[in-house]
């Protein structure tokens, strides 16, 4: 999967990928965003507020197909059982806010980070479901903190029970599809640890090219780690067989 960035609380959510298959992608919304507390203030005094800007209006995050096999939704409580298996990897609470030692309450939370996201306009957190018996194996999000500069950034991760089924590809080229074309990103990027070769054939398979190692680029665990960088842009060539560019 392509590292996830720590979920704000954690991309994308990272999963070290031991079996064979992509593993965690950074997500590099991880960290609150400044604007994530930003809510109607209670000072009395209106004009105290007058100059400041307004934060991100609220995101719906939308159900959308991936493929005949999978569909991406919003997270719900029922996914809790998700959490627990992702707890129970060994890298994905490294790189993420998974919690390492699995609890209803921390799970709880950790869900309701991802409303949080949304309703701050921090990103498109998505639940990968499973079509045929709904059962969620992975995470994808779409992080729009430097939407502002012309990019964003995705991430995600997958359990090992959705390993091996085509399943982060198909979600990786529906969210970069839907971003480019539908939203009109200018540019989306992956944060891939370099061990990470199912990963990166993934990205470049979906379009994505890669453009250069960054050093020490994110803290998984107790060390610094490498991330080399993916990038696609609106104007590059089709995803899925369909133009990006809206123009």
């Amino acid at each position: 999967m392509a590292a996830p960035a720590p979920d704000p609380q954690p991309a994308s959510d990272p999963v070290r990928d031991t079996s064979p298959g992509p593993g965690p992608v950074r997500d590099t919304s991880a960290g609150p965003d400044p604007a994530a507390d930003a809510g109607p203030g209670t000072d009395p005094d209106a004009d105290a507020d007058a100059d400041t800007p307004p934060g991100p209006d609220p995101l719906t995050v939308p159900s959308m197909s991936a493929g005949p096999d999978f569909v991406l939704r919003p997270w719900e409580m029922s996914d809790l059982p998700l959490i627990r298996e992702a707890a129970q990897d060994p890298y994905i609470p490294l790189i993420t806010t998974v919690p390492s030692r699995y609890s209803d309450r921390a799970a709880e939370e950790f869900v309701r980070r991802q409303w949080d996201r949304a309703a701050t306009g921090a990103g498109y957190p998505f639940a990968i479901v499973r079509s045929r018996d709904r059962r969620p194996v992975g995470a994808i999000g779409l992080w729009l903190r430097e939407l502002p500069e012309g990019r964003a950034s995705i991430g995600y991760w997958m359990v090992p029970s959705g390993r091996g089924q085509g399943v982060t590809r198909a979600a990786l080229r529906t969210v970069t599809g839907w971003a480019l074309r539908d939203l009109g990103v200018p540019r989306l990027q992956l944060f891939i640890e370099p061990w990470n070769t199912a990963s990166a054939r993934i990205a470049v398979d979906v379009g994505y090219r890669h453009e250069g190692l960054l050093r020490g680029w994110q803290q998984v665990g107790d060390e610094r780690r490498d991330m080399a960088v993916y990038g696609i842009l609106n104007s590059d060539g089709p995803v899925d067989g369909r133009a990006v560019a809206s123009n």
